[in-house]
C-alpha cells in the first residue's frame, strides 16, 4: 500500500513538473510578446508621445518592457527550479511571478485610467502645443511629430485647419505666406501650404484630435489587454508552483 502511495505521489509530481515546464516555455514566449508590445509602442509611435502632456501612456509601455524582460528571465528560472526540484528555487520563482503579476496589473490599470482622461487631455493640450511650439526652437521633435501626424492621419490642425491661423509660426515671416504647414497638403511640396482650399489640404471633421485619440485608444486597449491577459495566465503558473512545492519533500539542512 505504501509503495502504491509513493508511486502515485511520484507520478503526480512528474505530471506537475511537465505541466509547469510547458507553462514556463509558453510563459517565456509570452514575455517576449509583452516586451515587443512595449518596445513597439515606444519606438514605432514615439513621435506622438511628445504631443501628450501626461507621461502615463509612455509609463504603461515602459512597465510592459520591464515586465517582459523579467518574465523571460523568470521563465528560465522556472524551468531550472522545476527539473531540479529545489524548494528554494521554487520560492524565488513564485515571488518573481507575483512581482510580474503586480507589474502587469499596474500597466493595465494605468492604461485604463489614461483611457478615461485622454479626450480631455487632448482637448486641453494638443491645440496649444501645435500653435505655440510648431517650428519653434528647441521644439524640433514637436514639429516632426505634428508633420507625421498630419500626413499619416490625413488631417490638418488640432480641431480644424483654421487652428493654424493662430500659430506663432504661421503669423511670422518664416512661414513665407503659408496659411497652413506643408504637411497639411494632400500632395506635400514646398510652399503648398499657401493655398488652404479643400482640394489642396486635408479637412477632416474633428481634426487631428479625433484621429490621434482613436489611435491612442486602440493602443491603450492592446497594452491593457496584454498586461491583464498575461497576468491572468500567471495565476495558473502560481497554482502549479504551489502544488509542486507542496509535493516535494522538505530539503534536509
Amino acid at each position: 500500500m505504501g509503495a502504491y502511495e509513493e508511486k502515485k505521489e511520484t507520478c503526480g509530481t512528474v505530471c506537475l513538473k511537465y505541466l509547469l515546464f510547458t507553462f514556463n516555455f509558453l510563459f517565456w514566449l509570452a514575455g517576449g510578446v509583452v516586451m515587443a508590445v512595449g518596445v513597439w509602442t515606444l519606438v514605432e509611435k514615439s513621435d506622438y508621445i511628445s504631443l501628450l502632456s501626461s507621461k502615463t501612456y509612455a509609463a504603461s509601455a515602459y512597465i510592459l518592457i520591464l515586465a517582459g524582460a523579467i518574465v523571460m528571465v523568470t521563465g528560465v528560472l522556472g524551468c531550472c527550479a522545476t527539473f531540479k526540484e529545489q524548494r528554494k528555487l521554487l520560492r524565488v520563482y513564485f515571488v518573481l511571478l507575483m512581482c510580474i503579476f503586480l507589474l502587469e496589473i499596474l500597466a493595465g490599470v494605468l492604461a485604463y485610467i489614461y483611457y478615461q482622461q485622454l479626450n480631455e487631455e487632448l482637448k486641453q493640450n494638443l491645440r496649444e502645443t501645435m500653435i505655440q511650439k510648431y517650428q519653434q526652437s528647441p521644439h524640433e521633435h514637436i514639429t516632426n511629430a505634428v508633420d507625421k501626424l498630419q500626413q499619416e492621419f490625413k488631417c490638418c490642425g488640432s480641431n480644424s485647419s483654421a487652428d493654424w491661423s493662430e500659430s506663432v509660426w504661421i503669423r511670422s515671416s518664416e512661414a513665407e505666406g503659408r496659411k497652413v504647414p506643408d504637411s497639411c497638403c494632400k500632395t506635400p511640396g514646398r510652399l503648398c501650404g499657401m493655398r488652404d482650399h479643400p482640394s489642396n489640404i486635408y479637412r477632416v471633421e474633428g481634426g487631428c484630435i479625433t484621429k490621434l485619440e482613436s489611435f491612442i485608444l486602440d493602443h491603450l486597449k492592446i497594452i491593457g489587454a496584454v498586461g491583464v491577459g498575461i497576468a491572468c495566465v500567471q495565476i495558473i503558473g502560481m497554482v502549479f508552483t504551489c502544488c509542486l512545492y507542496r509535493s516535494l519533500k522538505v530539503e534536509p539542512y
